[in-house]
């Protein structure tokens, strides 16, 4: 299958032709800890969880992925170290791991892109554990228009209810954020987008 995008910009034209896509239902495990990295997943649509499961039964949740690469310590790594498992229906795209190493090593101009991808998600996720420290739902949601948003507008690219998760709350504890916020002067809606006030001309 082609590689769909984002991949299709990222991956060389070599590793289009190996893209995969799949589809699963909410609960199917992408890979196990320790077992042999095969695949490196792309997430198109839907959630992944990377889980570590510890001596006494608890579970630590590593990362929330609902669009982007899992997993991706696979690629230095002889086994997976956690779980992943998806939370809803998600379709994902895989790519054989060797071929994966192989481009990196033979291609310098998508090792440079890899690595740039990679440095873009380190600060988004620290970011995204900045804003999940905050609080208030309100701050949270100001810390994301702010943060990821372009001139103090936020577009959305989910659902409400997509967002409420990925912030880490509930949807209606998110719908109630929004009506206080905008009660108050400091957001407001312009159809599939959120605007600062203070941003308006």
């Amino acid at each position: 299958m082609p590689a769909p995008p984002p991949l299709d910009r990222l991956l060389p034209p070599s590793l289009h032709p190996l893209c995969k896509g799949q589809s699963h239902p909410a609960g199917a495990s992408l890979f196990l800890s320790g077992h042999k990295p095969r695949w490196m997943y792309f997430v198109n649509e839907g959630e992944v969880v990377l889980e570590r499961h510890g001596e006494n039964g608890e579970t630590a949740s590593l990362q929330r992925c609902q669009h982007g690469f899992v997993g991706e310590a696979s690629l230095t790594s002889g086994r997976y170290h956690c779980d992943a498992r998806t939370t809803r229906p998600t379709t994902v795209t895989r790519i054989p791991v060797e071929a994966l190493r192989q481009a990196l090593r033979d291609d310098r101009d998508f090792s440079e892109r890899w690595i740039a991808m990679l440095s873009g998600e380190v600060r988004r996720l620290r970011l995204s554990n900045e804003r999940l420290s905050l609080p208030k739902v309100q701050d949270r949601l100001l810390h994301l228009i702010e943060t990821e948003g372009s001139q103090g507008r936020y577009t959305l690219d989910c659902t409400l209810k997509q967002l409420a998760r990925q912030l880490a709350v509930t949807h209606e504890a998110l719908y109630r954020a929004l009506a206080e916020l905008e009660r108050g002067q400091r957001i407001e809606r312009d159809g599939g987008a959120i605007l600062l006030r203070k941003a308006r001309p």
